[in-house]
């Protein structure tokens, strides 16, 4: 896992698949996403300079993103927040609808599933649910943005304060030219787009993906033409 810091309050979490990411307050840090199973150990030793993880938010159950949640709870008793329609799915209650896939995606997701663990994760002993419009207590108050398509209870979360946007996986940044664009293996893509579409109308200054290096100057420019191009019109 490599740790990256953006700004002095925010740190990214990097592992083989996907992202996650610090946010500090003092000493106590919010962790958004959890990396994939086995992270835990490493994220709390990552965590344990600067402070305690208080609370873990899923931007959405896959496993690259919430595998690691159970055992960062487990070592230090954050909790763990979700969407309501994507936390039965971290808590094992029951399968996770699976995307939709456009041609060009299976070997890129087949690739993904390759470096990941093998077999499940530990479960959140706890899952507590959010919902479209709530305001988390870090980040000067992170309000909680109902972003469905990628899974159907995707969040992002909004630090309007400090100008940063965490999209989870409704955004990405391409991995070979760092270009903006809805997020992939979508359970509908025309709701991620839509979504994107929304993020793009947020003040955002610093734009944290699941996958893809961050924005860290101008966000809501790349976001507004990322939004463009999905539509098909010019930007």
């Amino acid at each position: 896992m490599d740790v990256i810091e953006l700004l002095p309050r925010l740190h990214l979490l990097r592992f083989p698949v996907g992202q996650a990411y610090l946010w500090r307050d003092g000493d106590e840090l919010t962790l958004i996403d959890a990396g994939p199973a086995g992270s835990g150990a490493r994220i709390a030793e990552a965590a344990e300079a600067v402070g305690r993880v208080r609370r873990v938010v899923l931007t959405h159950f896959h496993e690259d993103h919430a595998g690691g949640a159970g055992e960062v709870a487990a070592l230090g008793g954050a909790d763990v927040l979700a969407h309501a329609l994507d936390a039965p799915v971290v808590r094992g209650e029951v399968p996770g609808p699976p995307p939709v896939f456009e041609d060009w995606e299976r070997p890129l997701h087949a690739e993904a599933v390759r470096r990941l663990p093998r077999g499940g994760f530990d479960r959140p002993a706890r899952v507590s649910e959010v919902a479209e419009g709530d305001v988390l207590d870090f980040g000067g108050g992170a309000r909680v943005v109902h972003v469905p398509g990628h899974t159907d209870g995707s969040i992002a979360l909004h630090l309007p304060r400090h100008g940063v946007l965490f999209t989870g996986d409704a955004v990405a940044a391409s991995p070979v030219d760092g270009t903006v664009m809805p997020g992939v293996f979508n359970v509908d893509r025309d709701r991620t787009v839509a979504s994107l579409r929304r993020l793009a109308g947020l003040d955002t200054e610093v734009a944290c993906f699941g996958h893809g290096d961050p924005v860290t100057a101008r966000a809501g420019e790349a976001l507004r033409r990322a939004a463009a191009r999905a539509q098909g019109t010019p930007g």
